[in-house]
C-alpha cells in the first residue's frame, strides 16, 4: 500500500508539469480592435474561459497537442493548433451572414445565414432610436410588408397590425409571442424599453404554430442579460410635451356667417345673421379641445451573466395625456419583469420569467358621429364655450347630433384598468451532445376592470346625447391562458458535410374567462364620487346585468427537420396537427405543413469570384397555416340573443334567446402561401439586400350566408348562419436595402430602406347573394363598402361624380332632371337608365394602399449620435366622413372654392339649404390617403469615458427627439395614418368593412421629448 503511495506522489507532479498556460488576444481582422466575451474553447474538453474587455484572455491546457476554438457572435469560428505556444493570438473574421444576429423561429432558433423564410428582424438598438410608446410604433416603417396604422392617437389606443395584407374578413391580427407566452392582443402593457428583438415570421414557415399562424407571426424576446461580463445597471428616462400636427382649416365666425346666410339666400329662405361686423374670429373650437400635454418614461434594468447563469430584473412608468381631453384622455402603465436562465445541475438549466403590468385608461368617443373631435369641427364658430352664467352652451340649432365638445369632455368618465401577470417556468435538459429536452409552463391571467359614469346632463334640445337618468356602468372580466409546451431538440452532422436539425413537441393550450356587467340608474348627487353599484337602488330592467363566460382548448403536435450541406444546400420541413373545442366534432382537426429551401450559390466552385459580391442566397417556401381567429361554438346555437316578455300586463322581464344559427359542417381557414426570395451581402458585407415575392391566399374563408326569416335569423341578437364560403388572395413584393459602414474613422454610417408592394382581391364570395356590405356613412345611408368578388376587400362603394352642374339646360338633360339644380353635384348614371340611384354605384377607392415603404437612417460621429425614420403608405383612398353638413354647422376652408354662378367651379357645389342629394355617398367625400410622414428625428450626446468614470458609469448620453415631426399629404383630415374602427363600440378587433372613414379621427400627436440614458 505504501508503495502505492509513493508512486502516487511520484506521478503527480509529472500531471501538473502536463498543464500548459497559454494566453493571447483576440482581436478583430477588420480594425485590431479587442474583441470582449469571446468563447475560447480547449477543443474536445470542457474546459474553456472567455476574454476580458480588452480581449485578453488566460487559461491551462492539458492536451498534449491543444486545439483552440475561438467563437464569437457575428465572426467566423477559429480552430488554432497551439505547437507548444504560450501566446496564441487570434484575428477573427467578420460573418456577414450572422450579422451578430440570432433569429427565433418558432420553438427554436437560426442564424441569419440558416434562413430559409422569410423573417423580419428589429432590435434594441433599432427601438431606443424612436422610443415609441407602443411596440407597434417600433415595428413602423422598419420590417418590409408589415403594415401599421393606428385605430387611435389617444393614449393607450389601439393601433392595426398587417403583414402582408388582409386575409381574412374577420380578426386580421397576427399571432404575438413574448418569450414564449401567447400574449393576445394588447401590446400597450409592454414596455418597448424591455426589448432585445423583434422577429416578424411572414410566410408559410411561420406554420410552425399551425393555426395561429395565417396572420403571420411576431416573437418578442425580451432583455436577458446574455453575454455580459460583468453585472449591468442601466436607467432610461425622459419627459416631453404632445401637440396636436395638424388642424383641419374651418371657417371662422365671420366667414361661418357670411357663407350660412349664402346657403339660406341659395334657399330661398331668410338669412339667419343680419349685422355680422361684430362677429370677428369667434370661437377656434380646434384650439378649444386641442392642448399640451405631458408625456413620460422612466424605466430601470439591472442584469448580467456568471457562467452558469443570466438575469434581468427591471421595471418602468409610462404616463401620456391627450392631447383631446388631457386626463380624460390618459394612459398610465407600471410594468415589473424578473427573467432569469440558470443552470442548476450540470446541463439542467431553469428559467422563470415573470412579468406584472398595470395600466389605467381613460377614454373618450372616438371616430364616430358625435365624438369630441367630430363635435369640434362641426360646431358653429359664432357660439362661445360658456354662456354668460358661466354654463356651457347648448349647440342650439346645429342639430340632434352635434354638441359642445367641451361640455361633452367635462362629462365624459370612462376608465379602464387592467391587472395582468404572466410568466414562464420551463426546464431544459441536455442529454448528449447535440441532444435536449425542455418543458415549460406559460400562464396569463388578466383583470380588467371597467366604469362608465353618465351623468344626468342636458346638452341642448333633443340631443341624442341628454341623459334624463344618470346611470353607472361597471363591467368586470377575468382572463386566463395556461400553456405547456414539451420539446425535443436534436442536432448532428450525420455524414462530413451533412448537417441536421430535429425539433419535435407539443402543445397543450387553455383559454377561458368570464365577465360580468351591471347597469345602475341614478347615482346619488348625479356625482362621480358616488358612481359605485354598492351607491344604486335602482337598476336598468332591460339591461340591469349581462355576462359571459368561455373555456377554449388545443392540443397540439409538431415537428420540423432542417438540413444543411455544406452551408451550401438548405432544406426545411415542418408539420402541426390542431386540435380544437370551438368547432364539432369531426371539424376539429387541422393539419398543416411548410416545405423550404436554399441554395447559397455563392459556395459553389463554379460560381465566379465577384470582387462586390460577398454571399448570395436563393430560397423558396410553400405551406399551409390556419386561422383560428373566428367566432367560436359556430357549429351549435347559443342562447346569447335577446328576449323580453310582459307579466301580469306590466312587468317586463329581459331573457336569453337564440342567437347565431347553428352550422355543424365549419371548418377551419386554410391560408396557403408561397414565397421566394433573394439575400444577397455586397462590398465587404456593408451593403445588404433582401428581396421577396409572395402569394397568399386564403380558402374556405367564414362568410355569414343569408337564411329564410322564418328560422328567426331577424329577431332581436339573431344572426345569419357561418358558412366556409369564401377566398382572398394577397400577392406582393417586398425589398428591403440596408447600408453599414464607416465614412472616414469616426463617422458610422447605416441606412435602411424597404418597399412592400400589395395587391388585395376577394376571388370568390359564394354567400348566396356575391357580397357583403359592411360600414357606415352620414346618416341613413347605404353601406359604403363591399366585400365582392373580383375587388379588394372593403372597397367604397358609391356614386361616380362628373364636376358641377354649370346651368338649368344642363340639369334637363341629364339622369338627375328634377332632382338636381345649377350647381348641385353631377352624378355619372352607369348603366344608361336616365335614373340615379343604387344601381348606378361602383368602385371608387379603396383603404388598402398600393405601397409600403420605410427609410431610416443614423450617423455616429465621436460622441455625437443623429437619426431619423420616415414611413409611407401610397395608393390607398379615405372617406371624408366627419362633416355634419346641416344649414347651421361649421365648414372647411375649402368651400371658398364653391360654385356660386356658371363657371365659377366645377369641384365644390354650391352651398344651399333647398333639397339636393349632394350628401350622398360619392367620390366627392373619397380622397387620397397616400403621405410619407417624418416619424421620428433623434440627436444624442455621450459624454467622454474619462468625464464619468468617477460615478462608475460606463455611458451617459443626454438626447432629444421630435416625434410625428411632419406629414407630407393631400389628405384633408386630421390624419392619413386611418386604420380600422371595431364593429362595436368597444370591440378591440378591427373590422375589414369598416377601413379608412374619418368620422373625426384622434390625430396622432407630435411630441418633444427630453431624455437620459445612463449604464453603469
Amino acid at each position: 500500500m505504501r508503495k502505492i503511495f509513493y508512486a502516487f506522489l511520484l506521478f503527480l507532479p509529472l500531471g501538473a508539469f502536463g498543464q500548459q498556460n497559454i494566453s493571447g488576444k483576440v482581436t478583430d481582422a477588420n480594425d485590431g480592435a479587442g474583441l470582449p466575451g469571446v468563447n475560447v474553447i480547449e477543443k474536445g474538453t470542457s474546459n474553456g474561459t472567455v476574454t476580458d474587455l480588452d480581449g485578453n484572455y488566460q487559461m491551462l491546457v492539458a492536451s498534449e497537442n491543444p486545439v483552440l476554438v475561438f467563437s464569437y457572435v457575428g465572426y467566423q469560428k477559429e480552430e488554432v493548433l497551439v505547437n507548444g505556444r504560450a501566446v496564441v493570438d487570434v484575428a477573427l473574421t467578420f460573418d456577414v451572414r450572422q450579422l451578430g444576429e440570432v433569429v427565433v423561429i418558432g420553438y427554436g432558433t437560426a442564424t441569419e445565414k440558416e434562413l430559409t423564410g422569410s423573417v423580419g428582424s428589429i432590435t434594441a438598438e433599432d427601438i431606443v432610436r424612436i422610443n415609441p410608446t407602443r411596440i407597434e410604433n417600433a415595428l413602423q416603417g422598419q420590417i418590409a410588408g408589415v403594415q401599421i396604422s393606428s385605430q387611435s392617437g389617444s393614449p393607450g389606443g389601439e393601433q392595426s397590425i398587417r403583414i402582408r395584407g388582409i386575409t381574412t374578413n374577420g380578426d386580421n391580427r397576427p399571432f404575438i409571442i413574448v418569450d414564449g407566452i401567447r400574449y393576445g392582443d394588447d401590446l400597450a402593457t409592454i414596455d418597448p424599453n424591455n426589448i432585445e428583438t423583434i422577429n416578424v415570421l411572414k410566410d408559410a414557415t411561420a406554420g410552425i404554430y399551425g393555426v395561429q399562424a395565417a396572420n403571420g407571426v411576431i416573437i418578442i424576446t425580451t432583455k436577458s442579460g446574455k453575454g455580459l461580463l460583468k453585472p449591468q445597471l442601466s436607467v432610461n428616462s425622459y419627459y416631453g410635451i404632445q401637440e396636436t400636427a395638424r388642424k383641419i382649416p374651418l371657417l371662422n365666425a365671420t366667414e361661418y356667417a357670411l357663407l350660412t346666410n349664402e346657403a339660406f339666400a341659395n334657399g330661398g329662405q331668410t338669412p339667419p345673421f343680419g349685422d355680422i361686423s361684430g362677429f370677428g374670429t369667434g370661437t377656434d373650437w380646434q384650439d378649444e379641445v386641442f392642448e399640451s400635454a405631458p408625456i413620460q418614461n422612466h424605466s430601470i434594468n439591472y442584469s448580467g451573466a456568471t457562467e452558469k447563469s443570466n438575469y434581468s430584473y427591471g421595471g418602468s412608468y409610462f404616463s401620456q395625456e391627450g392631447i383631446v381631453g388631457g386626463d380624460k384622455a390618459k394612459f398610465e402603465r407600471i410594468n415589473a419583469n424578473i427573467n432569469s436562465t440558470r443552470e442548476i445541475y450540470d446541463r439542467l438549466d431553469l428559467t422563470t420569467n415573470f412579468n406584472y403590468i398595470h395600466t389605467n385608461r381613460s377614454a373618450l368617443l372616438e371616430n364616430a358621429l358625435g365624438s369630441v373631435l367630430f363635435n369640434a369641427i362641426n360646431m358653429a364658430p359664432n357660439q362661445t364655450v360658456f354662456d354668460e352664467n358661466g354654463e356651457f352652451t347648448k349647440a342650439e340649432g346645429l342639430g340632434i347630433e352635434v354638441i359642445n365638445p367641451l361640455a361633452q369632455i367635462a362629462n365624459t368618465y370612462d376608465d379602464t384598468k387592467v391587472n395582468r401577470v404572466s410568466g414562464v417556468i420551463g426546464l431544459k435538459y441536455e442529454i448528449i451532445e447535440g441532444l435536449s429536452v425542455e418543458s415549460s409552463f406559460n400562464f396569463n391571467y388578466s383583470d380588467v376592470i371597467n366604469k362608465r359614469f353618465n351623468p344626468e346632463v342636458d346638452f341642448g334640445v333633443d340631443k341624442v346625447f341628454n341623459t334624463e337618468v344618470s346611470s353607472v356602468r361597471e363591467r368586470s372580466q377575468n382572463f386566463r391562458s395556461f400553456n405547456v409546451d414539451n420539446i425535443v431538440h436534436y442536432q448532428k452532422e450525420i455524414i462530413e458535410g451533412h448537417n441536421f436539425k430535429f425539433t419535435l413537441g407539443n402543445s397543450i393550450f387553455k383559454n377561458l374567462g368570464e365577465s360580468l356587467e351591471v347597469t345602475g340608474l341614478q347615482v346619488p348627487n348625479n356625482s362621480i364620487d358616488f358612481a359605485d353599484i354598492s351607491q344604486i337602488d335602482s337598476f336598468d330592467i332591460v339591461d340591469a346585468a349581462r355576462s359571459f363566460e368561455f373555456d377554449n382548448r388545443q392540443i397540439s403536435y409538431f415537428g420540423r427537420v432542417e438540413y444543411n450541406y455544406q452551408s451550401r444546400y438548405w432544406f426545411s420541413a415542418l408539420g402541426r396537427r390542431d386540435a380544437t373545442s370551438i368547432f364539432a366534432p369531426g371539424k376539429q382537426v387541422g393539419y398543416f405543413y411548410a416545405l423550404s429551401g436554399g441554395w447559397t450559390f455563392t459556395e459553389e466552385s463554379f460560381f465566379p469570384s465577384l470582387g462586390f459580391l460577398d454571399y448570395g442566397k436563393l430560397r423558396a417556401s410553400y405551406g399551409v397555416t390556419g386561422n383560428d381567429r373566428v367566432e367560436p361554438f359556430g357549429f351549435i346555437t347559443l342562447l346569447n340573443g335577446e328576449a323580453e316578455a310582459v307579466f301580469n300586463g306590466n312587468t317586463i322581464l329581459s331573457g336569453e334567446a337564440t342567437g347565431r344559427i347553428a352550422n355543424p359542417d365549419l371548418q377551419w381557414e386554410r391560408n396557403v402561401q408561397f414565397d421566394v426570395g433573394l439575400d444577397l451581402d455586397l462590398f465587404d458585407g456593408r451593403i445588404a439586400v433582401t428581396a421577396d415575392y409572395y402569394i397568399k391566399t386564403t380558402q374556405d374563408l367564414l362568410l355569414e350566408v343569408p337564411v329564410s326569416a322564418l328560422t328567426g335569423v331577424n329577431a332581436p341578437g339573431g344572426l345569419q348562419p357561418f358558412a366556409n364560403s369564401g377566398e382572398i388572395r394577397n400577392r406582393g413584393f417586398e425589398l428591403q436595402l440596408g447600408y453599414n459602414g464607416n465614412i472616414g474613422s469616426d463617422l458610422d454610417v447605416n441606412v435602411n430602406f424597404n418597399l412592400a408592394t400589395l395587391d388585395n382581391e376577394a376571388t370568390s364570395v359564394n354567400n348566396g347573394v356575391g357580397f357583403i356590405s359592411g360600414g357606415s356613412f352620414g346618416v341613413g345611408q347605404l353601406p359604403p363598402t363591399r366585400f365582392q368578388t373580383g375587388f379588394p376587400i372593403g372597397y367604397f362603394l358609391g356614386l361616380k361624380t362628373d364636376g358641377i352642374f354649370q346651368n338649368s339646360e344642363e340639369v334637363a338633360n341629364s339622369a338627375q332632371a328634377g332632382s338636381a339644380s345649377p350647381g348641385d353635384i353631377r352624378f355619372v348614371d352607369l348603366n344608361n337608365d336616365n335614373v340615379i340611384n343604387e344601381e348606378d354605384r361602383t368602385l371608387i377607392g379603396s383603404p388598402i394602399p398600393d405601397y409600403i415603404l420605410g427609410f431610416s437612417l443614423s450617423l455616429s460621429y465621436k460622441n455625437f449620435d443623429i437619426s431619423g425614420l420616415v414611413d409611407a403608405q401610397l395608393g390607398n383612398e379615405i372617406v371624408r366622413d366627419y362633416e355634419r353638413n346641416l344649414p347651421m354647422t361649421n365648414r372647411t376652408q375649402f368651400f371658398a372654392d364653391r360654385w356660386i354662378g356658371p363657371g365659377t367651379s366645377n369641384s365644390f357645389p354650391l352651398v344651399t339649404t333647398g333639397a339636393n342629394n349632394n350628401d350622398q355617398f360619392s367620390d366627392f367625400f373619397v380622397e387620397s390617403g397616400s403621405y410619407a410622414r417624418i416619424k421620428n428625428i433623434q440627436l444624442g450626446y455621450s459624454l467622454p469615458t474619462k468625464a464619468i468614470e468617477k460615478i462608475g458609469a460606463t455611458r451617459v448620453r443626454f438626447y432629444g427627439s421630435v416625434n410625428n415631426l411632419f406629414t407630407f399629404t393631400e389628405y384633408q383630415g386630421f390624419d392619413p395614418n386611418v386604420a380600422v374602427r371595431g364593429r362595436e363600440e368597444e370591440d378591440a378587433a378591427s373590422d375589414p368593412l369598416a377601413a379608412g372613414i374619418d368620422q373625426g379621427f384622434y390625430p396622432v400627436s407630435r411630441a418633444y421629448i427630453f431624455g437620459l440614458n445612463i449604464t453603469f
